[in-house]
């Protein structure tokens, strides 16, 4: 009997102890779930693409002297049609701010026409058939987004002659121009490496005076040539280099 009070004094104490000792105990600590770190798109890298669009180029005919003296104006018109083409270039990132160069090459078949003011039986005939851009780029990144603008150098093949009835009564010579461009743009990644993009060139064309000759090779008329030209494309872009890559 003895033995069995004691004993169920001792649970009794156990039982009050054990609270007060788990109290004391350090709490449990549980494992948290995985930090996600946030991922940045990195545009740095080589680059390949394809563009396609349209265009237009404003042409005005001055009519000058044998010495290059202004007479008359023998009228404007607008040249428009599509372009089609090809660019090649680099980039580099730091931050969110995007640098690099591009060269892009373009086939062109942008055609206009006036009735010339000075000899109403003619036509002044105009046509783009290629333009050249060498640019450099700076732009700011949204992650997979970039805005951009671009300037630089630029080439243009130019053709005017003159009509009268359908037939070409002179021709004008050295027509291909340089000149300078600015442009801005916005891409898009759509997938790893890949990205379209959507822009806009204005390119400056240089006045040209040139000699129209006949067919026989003689002189029609001296005139100077001018204008400008837009063109809108939309591009698609292949990269090598600059993965997404994490951001801390």
């Amino acid at each position: 009997m003895k033995r069995f009070l004691l004993g169920a004094v001792g649970l009794v104490a156990i039982g009050i102890a054990a609270p007060a000792v788990a109290a004391d105990l350090p709490a449990r600590e549980y494992s948290k779930a995985p930090v996600m770190i946030p991922v940045a798109y990195d545009w740095s890298g080589a680059y390949v693409g394809a563009n396609g669009g349209w265009g237009s180029e404003r042409r005005c005919f001055d009519s000058l002297t044998a010495a290059g003296i202004f007479i008359a104006s023998d009228g404007c018109h607008n040249t428009t049609g599509g372009v089609a083409g090809g660019q090649v270039g680099y980039r580099w990132q730091s931050s969110a701010w995007v640098v690099g160069f591009e060269l892009q090459g373009d086939w062109a078949d942008l055609r206009g026409s006036n009735a010339s003011i000075l000899n109403p039986p003619t036509v002044n005939r105009s046509r783009m058939d290629a333009f050249g851009l060498f640019t450099g780029q700076v732009g700011y990144a949204f992650n997979t987004a970039l805005l951009y603008l671009k300037g630089g150098a630029a080439v243009v093949a130019d053709r005017n002659d003159i009509v009268s009835g359908g037939a070409v009564v002179a021709t004008a010579a050295g027509d291909n121009r340089w000149g300078g461009t600015v442009g801005a743009g916005v891409e898009f990644s759509f997938a790893p490496n890949w990205s379209a993009a959507v822009e806009y060139d204005h390119i400056f064309i240089a006045n040209n005076n040139t000699t129209f000759t006949t067919p026989s090779g003689g002189v029609f008329s001296n005139d100077r040539i001018r204008g400008d030209a837009d063109i809108a494309t939309v591009r698609v872009n292949y990269r090598w280099g600059g993965p997404v890559v994490a951001k801390y």
